[in-house]
């Protein structure tokens, strides 16, 4: 597939400055070849762009002043979501094949819009509703009663378990369980004893699921994701937590049972969240900090440890092993301080 650069700044704007010209891909700036087009987001790889030999590349217009008139350049404000828009130009989502397949299997009073795909042996539930142009891949599992909005994609093996909701545009990635129960027990003197998880798993419209998550039902009320939030791969979510709408939450972040996390928050991978929390919206968690507290104002948290060789780490360690009786000598001090202090003011007296 290839497109003139005309064709995608009157498709998705920008300034196009010199020749218009044919490319066929996009590729990073260091590999680039002339039939390709590329981006410069990252004021430090700004080096790269003197070798680069794309033929057209996407900048801001802080560049314009610097840049090479023999080249096609794009202009505009982020160079970043520019290139998102151009690759998603190049690689649109693919469409439904309306049918079903002969190995599906579906259950008494299904529901399947007739503009929908189902592929090879996807099983779905009695009662269950499958919206407009959806396409499940093979192997996907549909539990009863379950509901599907319209343009919903469920990759390979993705098991959706009875009774959840999954709006518009919803996608959910090959492995990933949507609805299992929550972890749910009541001590009974000798053993455990299980609590019916009998809430739902509720994906609001355009959330987006990465590879082997999972997302529990809720114990009695719903575990709820909100519109647009976007979850990485190998993400644990536990019963009854609520994800606000626009959230990013990258892989490998667990989050302990009836947590909410705000609206328009981003959460970097291995982050870890107590349970019955609250995350105000903005929040900003860095990869690999321990949430144990609500957190009311929006900021930047991080409570990981910084990168040291392990001869640093443990000197280090030797010492934090003794910070409580450094702080108990630093407290005795201070007493004795200030008796040498008032023994010294009674005496000038």
């Amino acid at each position: 597939m290839a497109y003139t650069l005309s064709h995608i700044v009157a498709s998705l704007g920008g300034v196009l400055k010199g020749a218009d010209r044919t490319v066929e891909r996009l590729a990073p700036l260091d590999v680039a070849a002339a039939s390709d087009i590329t981006f410069l987001s990252n004021p430090k790889y700004r080096k790269q762009l003197d070798d680069c030999a794309a033929g057209a590349v996407i900048v801001s217009p802080k560049l314009e002043a610097e840049l090479d008139t023999s080249r096609s350049w794009i202009l505009v404000d982020d160079p970043y979501l520019y290139f998102a828009k151009v690759a998603t130009l190049f690689h649109p989502p693919a469409k439904a094949r309306p049918g079903i397949h002969a190995t599906a299997t579906v259950g008494q009073g299904a529901v399947i819009a007739a503009s929908s795909e189902v592929r090879e042996h996807v099983s779905i539930g009695a009662a269950a509703v499958i919206g407009e142009r959806c396409i499940l891949h093979p192997g996907v599992v549909i539990g009863d009663g379950t509901v599907l909005g319209d343009d919903v994609v469920l990759y390979p093996n993705v098991t959706v378990y009875h009774g959840c909701v999954l709006g518009n545009r919803v996608a959910v990635h090959s492995g990933s369980v949507i609805g299992a129960d929550g972890f749910g027990l009541a001590w009974a003197k000798d053993q455990w004893f299980k609590i019916p998880q009998t809430g739902r798993a509720i994906l609001e419209d355009d959330v987006e699921v990465g590879a082997n998550t999972t997302i529990d039902r809720g114990a009695l009320a719903d575990t709820i994701i909100r519109r647009g939030a976007k979850i990485d791969n190998l993400v644990q979510i536990a019963h009854n937590v609520q994800i606000g709408e626009h959230t990013a939450i990258a892989g490998c972040v667990g989050i302990a049972g009836s947590t909410t996390i705000g609206a328009y928050c981003t959460v970097g991978g291995a982050a870890m969240f107590v349970g019955h929390i609250e995350v105000a919206d903005k929040t900003h968690i860095g990869g690999g900090t321990l949430v144990s507290k609500s957190i009311r104002q929006p900021d930047t948290y991080a409570s990981s440890y910084p990168l040291q060789t392990m001869k640093e780490w443990l000197g280090n360690a030797v010492h934090v092993r003794h910070l409580d009786d450094l702080a108990k000598r630093i407290k005795q001090l201070e007493r004795e301080i200030g008796t040498l202090k008032e023994n010294k003011d009674n005496s000038n007296d």
